[in-house]
């Protein structure tokens, strides 16, 4: 089981791992499954036969209370991360549309663009950005500030799951993913 977890990261990017894995991906523990599993890449697990009856229990059993995600020991890599949100694009950063509980912040959901809208030679306008667009003023009163902070939605994840899979090396190589079924 320990040989087959070592080669895990560096079969899964080249599609080869279930050639090399089919043999004994049976009798691996579901957390081993599911490591496994998602970590496929071309084609991910939903186009992997195998894969598809462990990530639908997990699915399932992330339903129930007290879920408590299969951890393969064997691989080091716990439990996976969840990342909603991909990164803005460059020359922004990261804003939030919503005040959360309690005047925590909610989530990072906003890519924040500071302007200069007497410098630039286009026109800046919310309407001009597209749907949930904000543009606050940033230095100055209303429409007579030059400096406006041009908010668009941060961009979601398709596969928003990811492991860190360290390899022989100890080297970790993340492995993105999906739970949609």
């Amino acid at each position: 089981m320990k040989r087959i977890l070592c080669a895990v990261a560096a079969l899964v990017s080249s599609g080869l791992w279930l050639a090399a894995t089919s043999a004994r991906s049976e009798d691996a523990s579901w957390g081993c499954q599911v490591l496994l599993c998602a970590a496929s890449q071309n084609p991910s697990w939903h186009g992997v036969g195998y894969c598809v009856p462990p990530m639908t229990k997990l699915i399932s059993a992330m339903k129930n209370p007290g879920f408590s995600w299969p951890i393969c020991h064997e691989a080091n890599a716990g439990r996976p991360g969840h990342e909603t949100y991909g990164d803005c694009p460059a020359g922004t950063t990261i804003g939030y549309s919503a005040q959360g509980a309690n005047g925590l912040q909610g989530e990072p959901d906003q890519c924040i663009e500071t302007v200069n809208v007497c410098q630039s030679s286009g026109n800046r306008d919310a309407s001009m950005r597209g749907p949930g667009t904000t543009v606050r003023s940033v230095y100055g009163s209303g429409n007579n500030s030059c400096m406006q902070q041009v908010a668009t939605p941060r961009p979601r994840r398709a596969d928003p799951y990811f492991f860190d899979i360290p390899n022989e090396d100890g080297v970790k190589q993340r492995f993105w993913f999906s739970l949609n079924d």
